[in-house]
């Protein structure tokens, strides 16, 4: 009688082998504050359910985090605009600078682009960054 060996099994063999289906988030928002609220009062014990005092705390706590997150959206967008027009008023003006190296440079500021994070300034035919901007020295 002759036996046939078993062929080794194709693919994942275990549930610990197989990838991930999605990747874990790493950050608190607002959506899986609402996913792990929404769970919570679905599998509470109604002999015994949530205090109403402890949901609205929690809650709050949502809305705080919302508005934290929006001030901190809306703060950067304004300093964004204040970068802008201090760059736009330096046009034609004599400024120092510090260039990457750390030498100082000094020139008159012929344009402004807006293309990076930061405005960049033409200074003599060269890119500098508004932040390297050390002093103004002309009117």
């Amino acid at each position: 009688m002759s036996i046939s060996p078993i062929a080794a099994p194709v693919g994942p063999t275990s549930l610990t082998s197989a990838a991930p289906t999605r990747a874990p988030q790493q950050t608190m928002d607002s959506t899986v504050f609402m996913s792990l609220l929404v769970t919570q009062l679905k599998n509470q014990d109604p002999s015994s359910p949530m205090d109403t005092n402890a949901m609205i705390s929690q809650t709050t706590q949502l809305s705080m985090m919302e508005k934290l997150t929006q001030l901190a959206t809306d703060s950067a967008s304004g300093l964004s605009v204040q970068q802008r027009s201090e760059a736009a008023a330096l046009l034609g003006r004599s400024v120092t600078y510090l260039t990457a190296g750390g030498a100082s440079g000094s020139g008159t500021v012929g344009s402004v682009s807006y293309s990076g994070s930061v405005p960049s300034l033409s200074v003599g035919g060269a890119s500098i960054p508004l932040t390297a901007i050390t002093g103004i020295t002309g009117a």
